[in-house]
């Protein structure tokens, strides 16, 4: 699975993709994360080289119709796009004429784009399962100030999700969180496949040692039915307190 994340701060993610999990992954070749920045793409009387040759990049304007703070440009992020797009059309050509050398014969690309917007269809781990299965490739558009340019959609033809409802500064962190779920649906990433919450009964009450925890002067025990050793009454336990939260 190849992620590619259009933003305008690609550092922000550096110290989330560097450890645990996804850095493995990542180092592992599991999955592969690159960044492809709007700004690369401003033209016109919107790329200024001032006379100390500081040179800025303007990728938003303000909205028609009038309205509080500004809006990132359509163009700009369109070209970001299309040059993932054409980096994974080459990626193919490069496979098909051998120079790309596999371990197993990789299948033809298919692209998913996404756009984070508040109001959209939840993003779920339903969802990551399918992304995973269905795409090989998932473009990642984060959105920075009031929004983006809502003909962008139109053009790329978007796919939309929300992470919840409520409104964040950015789509970075819509994305981390779609990347790390996806992720975790990729054979190989975890190091047990069966530690997925998902695929086992799952309770968020969960204990780990000592037995009996003692906290001012107050003794808190682990439930008798989780060391009774019987396995039934485990899951069932786990079962009642899943449904209960």
């Amino acid at each position: 699975m190849r992620f590619h994340v259009v933003t305008l701060f690609p550092e922000m993610f550096d110290s989330y993709l560097g450890g645990s999990i996804l850095g493995r992954a990542i180092k592992e070749k599991k999955i592969s994360v690159s960044f492809v920045n709007p700004r690369k793409f401003v033209t016109g009387k919107y790329r200024k080289v001032w006379p100390d040759g500081n040179v800025s990049l303007q990728v938003d304007e303000r909205p028609y119709a009038g309205g509080p703070g500004m809006v990132m440009m359509a163009e700009p992020v369109i070209k970001a796009v299309e040059s993932v797009l054409k980096k994974i059309k080459n990626y193919e050509l490069r496979i098909k004429n051998g120079k790309v050398k596999t371990k197993q014969q990789t299948p033809k690309s298919k692209a998913l784009i996404i756009n984070f917007i508040p109001s959209a269809e939840k993003f779920t781990t339903a969802v990551a399962k399918s992304i995973s299965k269905k795409y090989t490739d998932v473009i990642l558009i984060c959105g920075r100030y009031e929004g983006i340019d809502a003909r962008v959609d139109k053009i790329l033809k978007t796919k939309k999700y929300s992470i919840g409802d409520y409104v964040l500064t950015g789509g970075e962190i819509p994305a981390m969180v779609l990347i790390d779920s996806v992720s975790r649906q990729i054979d190989g990433v975890l190091g047990n496949f069966d530690s997925r919450e998902e695929e086992r009964v799952s309770t968020s009450e969960i204990y780990t040692r000592p037995e009996v925890l003692i906290y001012k002067n107050k003794k808190y025990k682990v439930p008798k039915v989780l060391l009774s050793g019987n396995h039934k009454d485990i899951e069932d336990w786990k079962s009642l307190t899943k449904s209960v939260k």
